[in-house]
């Protein structure tokens, strides 16, 4: 049995716990997944495939990844390559371009939106790069601004046949709004890039708005109609058997579906956000399934993303809607405690980690040099850091344990 084949069937048995690692991180060697597919697990994954005018590649890597792809690639096939598809514009997937483009000329496809979201990242790379150091817990990570962008775009549907090998690429709005799907019919394999990540869909990202929560289970369920019998995903190992296939995007389409229908079911009673994202209950057996665990996002991200499309940014708190300078009402809550110190020490012997770390914030906010304050409010958010099961959540609290 090959490595990606064992690695796959550990994890949805459950005799290895999928993480961060098994998500993020697969490493090894390429492999032939299927004839003339080949695929390489990294921090994001890469599938080439064979044809009769030279290799596509669907996703070309990160800029960190980049020379591993290109090695990979090259240890199984010496083909120069044809055509580069990128499933989305996130630069872990479409920075890997240039060491094949030494080789000889690429052709690079992708939807007709990937463009704008490259003009956008120029736009914004400072924010950017202090996002993705905060989210990955990567010091001096620097952001791109120059990209290969695409030689040839479309907008619903795109038919390729390359070398005598057919390819169709799907336009679906999920995690971004610029996302392609790869449908190989004669390897019955399915290319779904981040629609698919062995973990709970990445809808929330308190960093990035740009989510489509409810278009992300419609297209998971069109997936489910083509009866893939291989399925390779943008991060984590692929999955083998059209059964566990066809499961894996249901039971990924209804986690989804269910919290997109609870939030608007709420929203439609008037409700707020804080009372919407207390009431929203994602079934246990969802998010005990090796493909669902939030190790990545978190349910109450996606809530928020939900109400956000439909409800804007504010709250529906009035306290809330023209608000005080958040140093000033710190101030104020000091003062009632008694001092920075006195809201120190109480956050520090609260129970509730949540509500801790409110009261640290702000008594850091009042006398943010004081090292009693400082102490308390690094090992709260440490201990923070260690109670939560997504990545994001993690890395953000640890980031403010770390300042």
């Amino acid at each position: 049995m090959s490595r990606l084949r064992e690695l796959s069937d550990a994890l949805w048995s459950g005799e290895r716990k999928t993480d961060h690692s098994s998500i993020l991180a697969a490493g090894g060697p390429i492999e032939e997944v299927a004839p003339g597919v080949a695929f390489h697990a990294g921090f994001a994954n890469v599938v080439a495939v064979a044809t009769g005018e030279g290799l596509v590649l669907i996703d070309t890597g990160s800029p960190m990844t980049a020379p591993v792809v290109h090695a990979e690639v090259r240890r199984w096939s010496k083909d120069p390559a044809h055509t580069a598809i990128f499933t989305h514009g996130h630069v872990d997937h479409v920075m890997g371009t240039a060491a094949f483009e030494a080789e000889r000329p690429l052709r690079v496809v992708a939807h007709e939106a990937v463009p704008a979201r490259f003009d956008r990242y120029r736009l914004t790379a400072g924010w950017n790069a202090a996002i993705n150091r905060r989210q990955f817990r990567i010091p001096g990570l620097a952001w791109p601004t120059e990209y290969r962008y695409p030689d040839q775009l479309y907008r619903d549907r795109l038919d390729l046949e390359i070398g005598g090998v057919a390819l169709e690429l799907h336009h679906h709005r999920g995690e971004t709004d610029d996302h392609t799907i790869v449908w190989i019919p004669a390897a019955r394999a399915l290319c779904t890039g981040d629609l698919f990540i062995w973990a709970e869909p990445h809808g929330g990202n308190p960093q990035n708005v740009h989510r489509y929560v409810v278009e992300w289970a419609d297209e998971l369920e069109a997936m489910r109609r083509l009866g893939a019998e291989l399925l390779l995903p943008g991060h984590g190992p692929p999955i083998f058997g059209a059964d566990r296939v066809d499961r894996a995007l249901a039971e990924t389409a209804a986690l989804l579906r269910t919290i997109h229908d609870q939030v608007v079911e709420r929203m439609n009673q008037g409700l707020r956000l804080d009372d919407v994202v207390a009431a929203v209950a994602v079934p246990d057996e969802l998010l005990a399934r090796p493909y669902l665990r939030p190790v990545y996002d978190d349910p109450a991200f996606i809530v928020r993303t939900v109400w956000r499309r439909y409800g804007g940014w504010w709250d529906g708190n009035p306290a809330r809607l023209l608000p005080p300078r958040d140093a000033a009402l710190a101030a104020e809550v000091a003062t009632l405690a008694g001092g920075a110190r006195a809201l120190a020490a109480r956050a520090r012997d609260t129970a509730d980690l949540a509500i801790a770390c409110q009261l640290v914030e702000w008594a850091h906010q009042v006398d943010p040099a004081d090292p009693e304050v400082k102490a308390i409010r690094r090992a709260l958010y440490q201990r923070r850091s260690d109670s939560e099961s997504s990545l994001m959540a993690r890395s953000i609290f640890a980031a403010a344990a770390g300042e």
